[in-house]
């Protein structure tokens, strides 16, 4: 008998069908209507939307009661897991305990530094990073035992994924460093924000190389751009992101009242550029505070769920 699929994200992908996934941001609210109406935005267009965990080392609704009310809202998350903040005993208590709500796809990352956000004096954890996270989560899922070696009752059912970020330096061992997390256990990956094709293109081409042409399913991360300012602090201070001038020239051209239409125009470009290339399983839409445009990007790329399931 074929095993059921783990969540719905991982029978698309397995099955090679092209997936939409986006990030909700979470509110800074204490009820949790502020995250239904956000996410029930981007519900209809995607097949899982991702959970962050204290991103930018900035305090936000929990990322595990997000998923809970995501999950009882006939939503699939993907929460993320970040090494920042959790120790290797609270990883483990926190992924068997989301497993219990119905959370079956986890997102391992090593987490931004305690300087890049609004607590610099918080003292970060980083017992773990995210390869190891990826090999402890793994552990659970594979033997059913902590990392001590107690038993649980039972192995706990996951899809992990993992980040890869093509667009910094150094670009010749991004692959690789894919290849490594794939091993520790990761079965997807989504990629940091994509402004830059070509160099999209070359570490692409090295992945299908290194993996003789089967890569792992790849999302590529995309996203809109609300003015040339926004791009520059983006650029400026969110670790890991890269923007290069042209993308901000390109949208500079414009009266302050457009730019933001010529952001979404722009994210539109790049969907249309990656989404046929071999070794592309789909994109990852990371739209902050903006999930309104997702519809629209989603809608002018043909990859509603209707026209993608053709």
């Amino acid at each position: 008998m074929t095993p059921k699929p783990v969540s719905d994200l991982a029978q698309r992908l397995e099955n090679g069908l092209f997936a939409v996934t986006a990030e909700v941001t979470l509110p800074d609210s204490i009820e949790k209507n502020a995250l239904v109406e956000r996410a029930q935005m981007l519900e209809p267009y995607c097949d899982a939307i991702n959970i962050t965990d204290s991103t930018g080392a900035v305090p936000h609704f929990s990322n595990i009661a997000a998923a809970s009310i995501l999950i009882e809202n006939d939503i699939e998350p993907i929460i993320q897991f970040s090494c920042r903040d959790r120790n290797r005993i609270a990883v483990q208590a926190d992924v068997i305990g989301a497993h219990a709500m119905g959370v079956r796809n986890i997102f391992c990352v090593t987490g931004d530094g305690v300087q890049t956000g609004d607590h610099p004096e918080a003292k970060p954890v980083f017992d773990l990073d995210s390869v190891t996270l990826l090999t402890t989560i793994n552990h659970l899922k594979t033997t059913g035992k902590f990392l001590s070696g107690r038993e649980l009752d039972a192995k706990p059912n996951l899809y992990l994924g993992a980040a890869v970020n093509p667009f910094v330096p150094p670009f010749e061992e991004r692959a690789l460093r894919l290849l490594k997390k794939h091993k520790a256990g990761a079965s997807f990956f989504q990629t940091q924000y994509c402004f830059d094709i070509e160099r999209f293109k070359s570490f692409l081409d090295r992945l299908l190389g290194l993996t003789k042409g089967a890569p792992p399913p790849l999302l590529v991360g995309v996203g809109p751009l609300r003015s040339a300012r926004f791009a520059r602090w983006l650029r400026e201070n969110v670790p890991g992101v890269a923007v290069p001038d042209h993308v901000i020239e390109k949208i500079e051209k414009y009266p302050r009242n457009e730019q933001q239409k010529a952001g979404v125009e722009a994210c539109i470009e790049i969907v249309d550029a990656v989404k046929t290339l071999t070794g592309v399983a789909g994109i990852h839409v990371m739209a902050y505070n903006w999930e309104a445009s997702v519809s629209e990007i989603v809608e002018a790329t043909g990859l509603s769920k209707p026209e993608r399931d053709k």
